[in-house]
């Protein structure tokens, strides 16, 4: 009986980790999402591919504390400290969304050392889609 072959890629060779650091990123994009309820950034590079991201929620914030600046920044910060390590040294942001978290998390991302090319907003705005929910009657 033959032994199977290794798959590449698999756990148990241990080649996982190896190909994720390897990766030298000079440039990428930093996508804020701000909503009422929690702060969420991803770091893709140019393509679209997600190298690293952070939530207010992953960085130990629970209920209402996950929608505060403070929690905000911290998720900036989580996202941004990999990408630094691999190397990435200029940026676009784009941030989407009305929550408190957009100042905060783009005053951390400024403060890591990345320069930004641009920031742009890229809240959906309708225009005059969806017919809105009646008014309430207290």
């Amino acid at each position: 009986m033959a032994k199977p072959a290794p798959r590449i890629g698999s756990r148990r060779n241990g080649r996982i980790g190896l190909r994720k650091s390897a990766r030298r990123i000079p440039k990428g994009v930093i996508h804020v999402q701000a909503s009422f309820n929690n702060t969420i950034v991803t770091v893709t590079d140019v393509r679209g591919r997600v190298i690293s991201w952070s939530s207010a929620g992953t960085c130990g914030f629970k209920g209402t504390r996950r929608g505060t600046p403070f929690a905000a920044q911290t998720a900036a910060g989580n996202a941004i400290r990999t990408v630094v390590d691999q190397g990435m040294q200029r940026a676009e942001v784009m941030i989407k969304g009305p929550g408190l978290g957009r100042d905060a998390a783009l005053r951390a991302i400024r403060r890591s050392g990345v320069i930004l090319s641009f920031i742009r907003d890229v809240t959906p705005m309708p225009h005059n889609g969806c017919r809105p929910p009646k008014k309430r009657r207290v």
